[in-house]
């Protein structure tokens, strides 16, 4: 009885502890990258955006893991001399409120940050995703096809796959685990863990200099970003098995750009067939590119979304 009592003091005392460290982290974390626009009210919910520059309206939807501050780094200043962009955080990250506790699918996110752009008077702006942004973005076009005037993904899933779920998202998105983890992977993550972590994602590139400081690494840690993360991306594939028979549906001028050894979402599970499927759409195939193009491929992206705009009569 003894040692089960110092047993359940210990899980107490590491409860407890961790929870402290939790919030502690996350605290810091928000300090450290606070808001950086408004906030938007669409339907009850607030969502997170940035306005910038003037001229045609252009939106960029963040992929998994991120907030507003992944196009903040550099992107948006390329653009806002002849842009007003528009960034958000996606529901249930960044700043922004999730939408469903049971994780927003892509066509709920596209709904309110469509409603969102509108409330911001971008009636009909290009829209542009990167990774998850671009699942979200091409629900955009399916759903709401008046609503854009031109389309440019950037390493977009569109396509079913048959690779596993990654174990973290498993875990983090499960009723049980989902609970219990966020809180250990905020309060005990290193630094150095972290630091790969973000060097993975632009592999086989280096992530650009102070990039993962601008980031704010801390916002995607905290325990509701992890969970909203994953709850998205447990029900992803389920989704694009529902979005990919529509995608020959999408209209508008259309800019598909990939690179050639992106490992995390694949260039010809995805893209190859996604350029065949969709009429108006122009695939750029970007040789020794990994998954961001829009930080190492930079002059692609904007030279994609200078050719949308165009074909859209925008420009």
């Amino acid at each position: 009885m003894r040692i089960l009592l110092i047993f359940a003091l210990l899980i107490a005392a590491f409860v407890a502890v961790t929870l402290w460290r939790a919030a502690r982290n996350e605290a810091a974390s928000e300090l450290h990258a606070p808001p950086l626009g408004q906030i938007v009210e669409v339907d009850g919910h607030q969502i997170h955006a940035l306005v910038k520059g003037t001229g045609p309206d252009l939106v960029l939807i963040h992929g998994s893991s991120g907030n507003l501050r992944d196009f903040t780094f550099s992107l948006v200043d390329q653009l806002s001399d002849r842009y007003r962009v528009i960034v958000f955080d996606r529901p249930g990250l960044g700043y922004s409120d999730p939408v469903n506790p049971k994780g927003a699918s892509i066509f709920e996110q596209a709904a309110v940050l469509q409603k969102a752009a509108a409330q911001l008077g971008a009636e009909k702006p290009i829209v542009l995703g990167q990774s998850y942004g671009g699942s979200v973005a091409l629900a955009w076009a399916v759903d709401h096809p008046d609503a854009l005037s031109a389309l440019v993904t950037l390493a977009a899933p569109g396509k079913p796959w048959d690779s596993a779920l990654p174990r973290l998202y498993v875990l983090n998105s499960h009723p049980l685990w989902g609970r219990l983890l966020p809180p250990v992977i905020s309060a005990w993550i290193s630094p150095q863990r972290v630091a790969r972590e973000v060097e993975a994602v632009f592999t086989p590139q280096a992530a650009p200099e102070g990039y993962a400081e601008h980031f704010g690494t801390g916002l995607t840690l905290r325990r509701k970003s992890l969970r909203a993360n994953a709850l998205q991306r447990a029900h992803l594939l389920s989704e694009i098995d529902i979005l990919s028979p529509r995608l020959a549906e999408i209209s508008v001028p259309m800019q598909i750009l990939h690179g050639d050894v992106d490992t995390t979402v694949s260039l010809d599970i995805h893209a190859r067939p996604m350029a065949t499927e969709i009429s108006t759409a122009e695939l750029s195939i970007l040789p020794g590119i990994g998954h961001m193009p829009h930080h190492v491929a930079q002059s692609d992206v904007l030279a994609a979304i200078d050719r949308a705009a165009t074909r859209a009569a925008l420009r």
